[in-house]
């Protein structure tokens, strides 16, 4: 059985504030511990107010605090953005807390926009280094050898598995080449999704951490109690990303009627576009959807985004999607 897991965007909704945000991310936490949702992942997002994951690691550390067994992790940390030294002390303090229970991802994108990068001290040639970084990383997370200079304190010895993420084939060859398990970010990228799989498997070399090639597909998925209310919950999703191309950062925005009211013919496609593997419907329409999505690509896991509006009906979405699994 493909095992789903929930990528949490932390959204901070209109009327609403940041600490709401948090707290809503916990609870969904909570929550999919008992739906048996193998894992939940923040990403690391800076300077939008409608996202309150800036402070990754802080944020993982909130919601393990409320759960006990579902596993927590970055999905993922911006790599460039930060020394290996210290997301390896991050990282290893949140496997010391929670043993066990943690992953780390890693992405080569910066997350925000360059005015902001320059705000974080980090030049954008520092993607350049990424799979330097990766291993540089990998190492600080291992078990001290002899003669080793530089620890990283509680870090050193937790091995915390770790995954690349990618939109497009360069994170593909990375995995396959480290032997790390990829996830591939279809949920806003679907473009290069099979060739990026095809490639992952196709060069996977086995390594201490994986023997074998393990591959997590990201999906946006709105379940409701019929198609038509699924539809009308999605548009939240969908003024969002037109918001983007807008240059408009703003928060989650309650769901409309009619999306034809909100966006132009080119915004339309270009989110359609982002878009174009959406699941959005009852839980037959959803069940379809997910299997079909399954098969073709032969993902290991999901990771499910369900960008709903209010909470209630963002649980009920995830409780319905549990139900979708055979």
């Amino acid at each position: 059985m493909t095992a789903l897991s929930i990528l949490e965007l932390v959204r901070v909704r209109e009327g609403s504030d940041a600490r709401a945000a948090l707290d809503h991310a916990r609870d969904l936490a909570a929550h999919a511990e008992r739906w048996d949702y193998r894992r939940l992942w923040v990403a690391e997002h800076h300077n939008m107010p409608g996202i309150a994951s800036a402070a990754t690691s802080v944020v993982l550390a909130h919601i393990a605090a409320g759960t006990s067994t579902i596993r927590i992790g970055a999905g993922g940390i911006m790599l460039p953005n930060h020394s290996p030294y210290v997301i390896a002390e991050q990282f290893g303090t949140l496997a010391t807390l929670f043993p066990g229970r943690i992953d780390l991802g890693l992405g080569r994108a910066p997350g925000t926009d360059q005015s902001t990068l320059r705000a974080l001290r980090r030049l954008p040639s520092a993607a350049d280094t990424f799979p330097q970084d990766v291993l540089e990383l990998q190492a600080f997370l291992a078990p001290v050898r002899a003669g080793q200079g530089i620890v990283a304190v509680p870090a050193a010895g937790t091995e915390v598995p770790l995954w690349i993420l990618g939109s497009s084939t360069f994170g593909a060859m990375l995995a396959a080449e480290l032997g790390l398990p990829y996830a591939f970010a279809s949920h806003f990228a679907p473009q290069q999704l099979l060739p990026a799989l095809q490639i992952y498997r196709s060069r996977f070399k086995p390594s201490a951490q994986l023997d074998r090639p393990y591959a997590m597909v990201g999906v946006n998925v709105i379940a409701a109690d019929s198609d038509e209310q699924a539809r009308v919950l999605a548009t939240t999703q969908q003024m969002s990303f037109t918001d983007l191309f807008r240059g408009a950062r703003g928060l989650s925005r309650p769901p409309i009627a009619d999306i034809e009211t909100y966006w132009s013919g080119v915004e339309k496609m270009q989110a359609q576009h982002m878009l174009a593997r959406s699941i959005i419907g009852s839980p037959d329409t959803v069940r379809a959807g997910l299997d079909a999505l399954i098969a073709e690509t032969q993902a290991d896991e999901l990771m499910i985004v369900s960008d709903i509006y209010e909470h209630a009906e963002r649980l009920r979405s995830f409780e319905l999607i549990a139900g979708c699994r055979h």
